[in-house]
């Protein structure tokens, strides 16, 4: 995904893809966390599974200004809007991975 945000400008519906693609897996984690296979059965479960559905809402929240933004842009994507898109990005990918560790702790806790 690195060479998307190295040119200076970025083509719209290139990114718009992207940022679908994400929003979709997304919302299959965001329906894998509240199953109740996910359900906590520990008191550190809870204090993890809260902290997670605080950074998926806050994720959506930024996932929704990020692409209300695309849409306005009519030529392609400037630096400081790329920039933001590769922050969203690691973001994605570090919510992903603490949904991994949250499912295996939650195995443990058992």
């Amino acid at each position: 995904m690195d060479p998307i945000v190295e040119n200076k400008t970025l083509p719209k519906n290139e990114l718009i893809i992207r940022m679908e693609r994400n929003n979709k897996m997304f919302q299959r984690l965001s329906q894998k966390l509240n199953s109740y296979t996910c359900e906590p059965k520990c008191q550190s479960g809870f204090e993890q599974f809260n902290e997670l559905k605080q950074e998926f809402r806050t994720f959506a929240k930024h996932q929704k200004q990020l692409m209300g933004q695309i849409q306005q842009k009519k030529n392609g994507i400037s630096d400081p809007l790329a920039s933001d898109i590769r922050m969203h990005l690691k973001r994605f990918n570090q919510l992903e991975s603490a949904i991994a560790e949250y499912l295996l702790e939650r195995n443990l806790c058992l």
